[in-house]
Order: structure tokens, then C-alpha cells, then sequence
């Protein structure tokens, strides 16, 4: 494992497989992540990994920090901050709610900015990854469209007119399947040839839960992996490949159908893996087991099915053509929209001092 031609990735993609044989759950989230060790395993601290969790009027913000490779190891997460923004609301095409929402994702990208040390006046290049073909993952092109460039126009402009706004260029480079060529490698030439300081990822995610989707909102400073949410491997987009320090913004669009079915199983085995998302005060409506005996004597309590048990039937149902399935909201246009919005807003205000928050939604459709 510590040999020196097995890259930090490579150590990293052996801990997402380990995580993932171990629990059985896909997700991009790391409070996911740590959220399903908690109710699997009990304790509420995990070494390695410090949660930290705030409550808003709109949204509930829970800051992850993986501190080492232990903690990397226990969560499937690469080593750095996350801050994750869920919030129901978003879903409800609601502008007030989306407004207080973009200024969550502007005062948190503005602490992750600071962090990384850049001055005011340093230029940040903003990359929207992601199939502008394909709605489900077009939210980074999609964001990178609403964006408030302003690289070439603080080029041409006198000194006293460029205070409170920084250099911002942003680009779409599309995917392997439509250029032929690697995003990694169009980063690359880009960031060398502008002499970014520093490097804005906006990707979908996945998530674990359908109830995420389309609804939080992770930013992280450890980089991105195109295409992982969906189990492509790609170079990865990060401070090592790069040089300099990159954050990614996502959000959850997709679940993964085996995740759906194993859900399922748990409520017929008498769990409930929501409870964890909803008030703990209220009683589950339905009941299911597997167990025919509970027909006749319907005092039984539900039995448990085993990992093992739940991974067999989820290879019968979902193998070989259907274990790779992905599912997306049939709203999701609305959806999409809605929170493309939201980040756009929020990054323009993190960006741009001299711009007032409140005039920033006036001008996104």
C-alpha cells in the first residue's frame, strides 16, 4: 500500500471500494458517508473525522473534516474539508428560500477561498464538468453559463474600477465521449496558459439518498474525480495533479438504483434507513416483514436481513444488465434550474465584493 508507485488515488479508490463491500451504500457525500457508519456501527465519533452541525431557518449545514488517512479509511473520503448544505427547500421553487441558500454557498465558499490563501485580486478559473447533452449531469455547464466572468474585462479597465471584483474565467469542457480528450488535460493546458491561482470544480454527485437530490449542495477543498458518481475512472482534478488549490462544488442528481433495492430490503427487514433525514419523533406509517410466520402471528417482531442475504438478492435482481443503473428525478429540469441558480448566485457573491447580494438574483432567469 505504501509503495512509491501507488499514487494517493489509488490508495483513496481502494478505500471507497472497501467502504463500499463493507456497507453497501454509493455516495459522493461525506456526511452520507459518515451519517451510515453512525447508524451501522453506533458511535457518533469516528477517528480521524471531526463533525461539526448547524441549524438555519432553511437549511441544516454539517462541516466534515477528514483529519488523516485513518480518518480517509473509515468514510471512503479523501483527507480535507466538506461542508454540506441540505436543504428541502430547494425543491419547492421557492425564491426567497433560494436566496438564503445561495448566501450559505457564498459565505462558505468565501471561507473555503480564504483557507487557501489567495488575495483579493488572484484569478480563480471556474470549470463546469458535466454533459451539457444530458440534464442530470449538465449542472456544471449550466453554472458556468450564469457565471459573472470578468478576466477580460478587468484586462481593459483602469486600476480604481477593478476594486471588489476579481479576475474570473470559466470554461465547459464537455466530456470524453463528446471531445475525445481528457478534462484533466484540458485543466491542465488552461490553468498554465491563464496562470489561474486557483480552480473551481462544479460536478453532479451522487447520493444515497433520493431525498438529497437535487436538494444539498457539497463543497469540498479536496478536489474531484470526474465521473465516479457513475463509476468512471478518470484522472483526478486536484491540488496534486494541478499545483494549486482546487475546490468542488456538487450536487446529488443521481442515485444509484442498487441503492434504491437496498433500502427496500432494510424496511422489509424492520429498519427504516430514512429515519436518519426525518424527525425521530414520528412513527413509521407501514410496517413490512419477509418472514411468512409474521402473517400468522402479527406480533412478530420484522427480522433483519443479513448483509449477506441483502447482497445476494440484490445481484439477482440488478445483475448483469441493471447493477449499474442510475435513477434521476423526473422533475429535474425544474429542478435544475432552480439550484443552477443557487450556486451561480453564490459564487458570483463570493467572487465579486462590490456586487450587492441582493441585486445578483435580479439578473438570473
Amino acid at each position: 500500500m505504501r509503495a512509491q508507485n501507488i499514487s494517493n488515488q489509488e490508495i483513496l479508490d481502494v478505500y471507497q471500494v472497501e467502504f463500499l463491500q463493507k456497507y453497501g451504500v454509493r455516495t459522493d457525500l461525506a456526511d452520507e458517508a459518515h451519517q451510515v457508519i453512525v447508524e451501522r456501527e453506533g458511535p457518533p465519533e469516528l477517528p480521524g473525522v471531526i463533525v461539526e452541525n448547524e441549524e438555519t431557518e432553511n437549511a441544516a449545514i454539517c462541516r466534515v473534516t477528514v483529519e488523516n488517512e485513518v480518518g480517509a479509511r473509515m468514510i471512503g473520503k479523501a483527507p480535507g474539508h466538506y461542508s454540506t448544505i441540505e436543504a428541502p427547500g430547494l425543491r419547492q421553487h421557492n425564491r426567497e428560500i433560494q436566496k438564503d441558500i445561495g448566501g450559505l454557498v457564498a459565505k462558505e465558499i468565501k471561507w473555503f477561498i480564504e483557507q487557501s490563501g489567495l488575495s483579493k485580486e488572484e484569478p480563480i478559473l471556474v470549470v463546469g464538468l458535466g454533459n451539457w447533452h444530458a440534464t442530470p449531469d449538465a449542472l456544471g455547464p449550466r453554472v458556468v453559463g450564469e457565471l459573472m466572468v470578468t478576466r477580460h474585462l478587468l484586462e481593459l479597465s483602469p486600476p480604481e474600477l477593478r476594486t471588489g471584483l476579481r479576475p474570473i474565467s470559466a470554461i465547459s469542457p464537455g466530456v470524453l465521449g463528446l471531445t475525445g480528450i481528457e478534462t484533466s488535460e484540458i485543466i491542465l493546458g488552461t490553468v498554465s496558459q491563464i496562470e489561474a491561482k486557483a480552480l473551481i470544480c462544479v460536478d453532479a454527485l451522487a447520493s444515497r439518498s433520493v431525498g438529497r437530490l437535487c436538494s444539498t449542495i457539497q463543497i469540498s477543498d479536496t478536489g474531484i474525480n470526474p465521473g465516479s458518481g457513475v463509476g468512471n475512472k478518470r484522472m483526478s482534478i486536484n491540488q496534486e495533479t494541478l499545483g494549486i488549490p482546487v475546490l468542488a462544488v456538487g450536487v446529488p442528481t443521481v442515485v444509484h438504483a442498487s441503492t434504491i433495492v437496498s433500502d427496500a430490503l432494510d424496511v422489509l427487514g424492520g429498519k427504516d434507513p430514512t429515519q436518519i433525514h426525518r424527525d425521530k419523533d414520528v412513527p413509521r406509517k407501514t410496517s413490512f416483514n419477509m418472514d411468512p410466520q409474521s402473517i400468522l402471528n402479527p406480533t412478530m417482531q420484522p427480522s433483519p436481513i443479513s448483509e449477506q442475504d441483502k447482497n445476494r438478492m440484490l445481484s439477482e435482481v440488478l445483475e448483469p444488465y441493471m447493477g449499474s443503473l442510475i435513477v434521476t428525478p423526473k422533475e429535474i429540469d425544474e429542478l435544475m434550474a432552480d439550484v443552477t441558480d443557487v450556486i451561480a448566485g453564490g459564487l458570483n457573491s463570493a467572487f465579486h465584493e462590490n456586487v450587492d447580494y441582493s441585486e445578483i438574483f435580479q439578473y438570473l432567469s
